[in-house]
């Protein structure tokens, strides 16, 4: 990396995109019809970058020097304290909006949810984050970042392009919070389906809103289709997939970061970990923030990593399979490598939209199809992990059984990792002297129908 801190290359072609890019959200190689799965994706230089051993209580403050445009400012002239200055000007703004601003969210053991199931259970608690869900750690890295490029490279007068975002809820508000937070004009592509509480504080949020009906033979999520679109008409990508903006994974990853930096203080890590998933950021982020971890030297090392989708829906399921196929039994490092490279340059041979419209109570992963498979799969087949695939009644079980054991109002969507351990436990999998960890994502008060995954 010579001598520079971060860099972001495209995890499907290999592209580096040059220190002077200001922007480098998608990957400029990418083609229509390529089949390469082009993800930029931000990468440390262990030699210039440690990890942070301070106690700030907002995230954004105590995890800068592991984001690229901490790194992008102090390359142009911004001092740390620039930077902080920065990001607690854009909080104080959030919290303007969203009565809220962000901080370390808690990351416990449940003792009495430990009990139910049979062993250690800690569960990181997202619900009383800005606008209710881990979302919104995805969009302020992404705002931070638009922040610093335009201190770096200021264009007086000339008016902002839209920001856009595919959402029915919790991706949506997040996004409008933080956008209507930096006076920034904010497009929202929804399903027909979209609540209509979520619709309403989107209007108050200033949100511009299309609603995106099915058409008749075309595959694929309608309002990302839309937002497609929208973006190759001049829109910013506001969004959590890797797929349309690869930096979105960064703000997700102080997720990951906090439950590092619990896991250290506590001393040892986690044998799993079960992450619900939609489109795909949630788990990428986790996964992304362990291995930074472990390149950084935290003694903490990447747990076993399950991805949890339902019984309706689970395309993420069926590339695993199909990588796992390819390996052939050969479970060695270098052939899971050979493996990966060959599926993210052969996109359509793992990852298609889910042929029938999805349905399930845990309406936010339900995405046609898991955008940031390829990071989830090559995780789960690094750690010896693997899908999971949930019923309905398990779905419900594991709210009712989360919500009784801890107190915290979650929603289905937001349990539903919960609901991949309780699978794996009544298999007999899970074993007592374990110490494993669900993410709660989302409150049931704002959660209606978004990709909380």
């Amino acid at each position: 990396m010579n001598g520079v801190p971060t860099t972001v290359v495209c995890a499907g072609c290999g592209y580096e995109a040059p220190p002077d890019d200001l922007y480098p959200f998608r990957c400029p190689a990418a083609r229509p019809a390529d089949d390469v799965d082009h993800v930029m994706v931000r990468e440390l230089d262990p030699a210039h970058v440690r990890f942070p051993e301070a106690d700030e209580a907002n995230p954004f403050v105590r995890y800068r020097e592991l984001f690229h445009a901490y790194h992008l400012g102090r390359a142009n002239g911004m001092s740390d304290a620039d930077h902080v200055d920065l990001v607690e000007h854009l909080d104080r703004a959030v919290a303007e909006v969203d009565g809220r601003g962000f901080t370390v969210t808690p990351f416990r053991p449940a003792e009495t949810l430990s009990r139910h199931v049979g062993c250690q259970v800690w569960v990181k608690d997202e619900t009383a984050n800005v606008s209710g869900s881990h979302k919104a750690r995805h969009l302020m890295g992404l705002m931070l970042h638009m922040r610093v490029a335009e201190r770096v490279a200021p264009t007086p007068g000339q008016a902002r392009p839209d920001l856009a975002i595919a959402s029915c809820g919790n991706a949506a508000l997040a996004a409008a919070t933080v956008a209507r937070a930096a006076g920034r004009t904010l497009r929202v592509f929804v399903p027909t389906w979209a609540d209509a509480a979520v619709l309403a504080r989107l209007e108050a949020l200033d949100a511009k809103i299309t609603v995106c009906p099915r058409e008749e033979g075309v595959r694929g999520d309608p309002a990302y289709l839309a937002l497609r679109r929208a973006l190759a008409d001049g829109a910013v990508p506001f969004t959590t997939q890797g797929s349309d903006n690869g930096l979105c994974v960064e703000g997700g990853e102080t997720l990951g970061y906090e439950m590092v930096s619990e896991l250290a203080r506590a001393g040892g890590g986690l044998d799993r970990l079960f992450v619900q998933v939609g489109g795909g950021a949630l788990a990428s982020a986790c996964i992304r923030a362990f291995e930074d971890a472990a390149l950084l030297e935290v003694p903490v090392a990447l747990p076993r990593i399950h991805a949890v989708q339902t019984a309706g829906a689970h395309p993420l399921a069926r590339a695993h399979d199909r990588v796992i196929a390819r390996l052939a039994g050969d479970g060695s490092p270098s052939a899971a490598v050979d493996a990966m490279r060959y599926a993210r340059t052969h996109r359509s041979e793992f990852m298609w939209p889910w042929e029938e419209e999805p349905k399930s109570v845990a309406t936010g992963i339900l995405d046609d199809e898991t955008y940031d498979w390829a990071a989830v799969v090559g995780g789960m087949v690094a750690t010896d992990g693997s899908p999971v695939i949930v019923s309905e009644e398990t779905l419900l079980e594991a709210n009712d059984v989360a919500r009784d054991a801890t107190g915290i109002d979650v929603s289905h969507t937001g349990s539903a990792g919960l609901a991949g351990l309780l699978e794996l436990a009544r298999r007999g999998e899970i074993h007592e002297h374990e110490r494993v960890a669900v993410l709660f994502t989302g409150s049931s008060a704002t959660s209606r129908g978004e990709n909380e995954g």
